[in-house]
């Protein structure tokens, strides 16, 4: 068999990082994990290509190669996603897909021949048995959840890895919270299922031996769902791999605010290289945290807890929803106040939208006030149901709130605030090298010397090498997501 893997691309968004990947010369922010870890549970038989069109063309050629093309996307990724496919019909061949948008909503696709999903570690091996014997369904799926210390070593070495700012791996599956408007617990449940420490250390020995150098990014919805394994087992033996490979690699992960309680996890995870976190925040409205189930962020003051992990040597980002039930019209200011004081500098504020077979999508659909399929773009403004403030002016206060974190005056206001909270302790490996000082020199004729923002600029590099003169690259490194921030926003630049 010859096998084609197709990531759609991803139309410019808070998270594509599409303008301040230019600085790098990188062409995406991350590989497709879930494609290249499907390829590897094929036939090692069967040839594989992987097409991302997030960094390169999907040619006409590349499709007639192939007996088959295997899908996966999400819903952001719709648009493409719907040539790609009108595409393969063309040329008469053969779709296969899977993956978060197509578990959800398969049956708005009635041109995909057959359809992998849930996880395919279960649901795969049976389509692959069937093709075999010539009788394959159209659709495969299964209310189980798969045992993911079975799940293979991703596929690495079919990426053009240069083109990529970070590689990633998966630790775990499964959230133990239950936060309505969230669809992780739906796709992959409450259990937090883990894979082997061994599994984990070889995926970082494989990137490794494919000199893979720099940011990788663990893709777990929260990284201490299961605080003990991860605390007792896995972490102390990524930490010791570190150390006798010296260091190579930075983590980024995601995590639940309750990580701020725990110092000597937060102390292990610094000296493992885990020196940045996502935290979903929400609001700081109590009354909207308790309608919307968030738990594990009620009776807390999150504002020192961000600060603590600050401190404790993480870089903080963080994401903000407007437009619950219970929001009145005070929320938006108190968002900015929040999100200035906190120095969080990667803010993603996204007006509330109830993805499929949520908590929050049954209950809007209960009272008749859905109107659309959520866009799964969270910097579009669009909302998928009536919300209880009227829509012009959530509206009018979401761009508010943007305008008051990303204008350049309060951006760099925060970003200096960011790096007075934090304590860079992870002593990572940086060479000074071309690429590096490329960048550099791009950040300063783009935002130094174009931008109408430039005096801000080398205010906070002169400020920064005086005071936080370790945390030079980080303040630069800010500076261009402030410009790809600004861009996608639209504000001026």
């Amino acid at each position: 068999m010859k096998i084609l893997l197709i990531y759609p691309q991803c139309p410019d968004s808070f998270w594509s990082f599409k303008h301040a990947l230019k600085f790098i010369s990188k062409k995406a922010a991350v590989p497709p994990l879930g494609l290249i870890t499907v390829s590897a549970m094929l036939p090692s038989t069967w040839q594989k290509r992987l097409v991302d069109m997030n960094i390169e063309t999907l040619r006409t050629s590349d499709i007639q190669w192939a007996d088959y093309v295997f899908i996966s996307a999400m819903y952001i990724q719709k648009e493409s996603l719907n040539e790609v496919i009108d595409l393969c019909r063309k040329l008469n061949k053969k779709i296969v897909a899977g993956g978060p948008l197509f578990t959800q909503e398969y049956s708005n696709y009635p041109k995909v021949d057959h359809f992998i999903l849930n996880e395919a570690e279960i649901t795969l091996p049976l389509f692959l048995n069937d093709l075999s014997a010539g009788q394959a369904r159209r659709v495969y799926k299964t209310g189980e959840y798969a045992d993911i210390s079975l799940t293979p070593t991703p596929d690495y070495h079919l990426l053009a890895r240069e083109k990529y700012a970070y590689m990633n791996i998966q630790v775990s599956r499964g959230c133990p919270f239950s936060c309505d408007f969230c669809e992780i617990t739906s796709l992959l449940g409450h259990k937090v299922r883990m894979k082997d420490t061994r599994q984990v250390i070889e995926e970082l020995e494989v990137l490794y031996n494919l000199n893979w150098r720099g940011a990788v990014s663990i893709v777990d919805d929260n990284f201490i769902g299961n605080k003990k394994a991860i605390k007792y087992d896995l972490l102390p033996a990524m930490k010791k791999w570190m150390q006798m490979h010296k260091y190579p690699f930075e983590f980024t992960t995601q995590a639940s605010i309750n990580l701020a309680d725990d110092d000597e996890l937060m102390s292990l995870m610094i000296e493992t290289g885990i020196n940045s976190t996502f935290i979903g925040i929400e609001t700081p409205d109590e009354v909207s945290l308790q309608d919307c189930n968030k738990i594990q962020n009620k009776n807390r003051d999150m504002l020192e807890s961000v600060k603590k992990m600050q401190k404790a040597g993480f870089q903080v980002s963080a994401g903000f929803i407007v437009g619950f039930d219970s929001d009145s019209p005070t929320v938006f200011q108190r968002q900015i106040d929040f999100i200035q004081q906190s120095g969080i500098v990667t803010a993603m504020v996204g007006l509330l939208n109830a993805p499929k077979n949520t908590k929050l999508y049954q209950r809007l659909k209960a009272e008749n006030r859905l109107t659309t399929e959520a866009s799964g773009n969270n910097t579009d403004s669009s909302m998928n149901f009536i919300p209880k403030m009227n829509y012009k002016e959530l509206l009018e206060g979401y761009k508010k709130i943007i305008q008051n974190i990303y204008a350049t005056r309060p951006y760099y206001k925060r970003l200096r605030q960011a790096l007075l909270n934090y304590n860079c302790l992870y002593r990572r490996q940086m060479k000074v090298n071309l690429a590096l000082v490329s960048a550099f020199i791009k950040s300063v004729f783009i935002i130094g010397i174009l931008n109408k923002g430039r005096l801000a600029y080398w205010k906070l590099v002169i400020w920064t090498f005086f005071n936080r003169p370790k945390s030079i690259i980080d303040a630069i490194t800010y500076t261009v997501y402030g410009y790809h921030f600004r861009t996608i926003y639209g504000l001026r630049n």
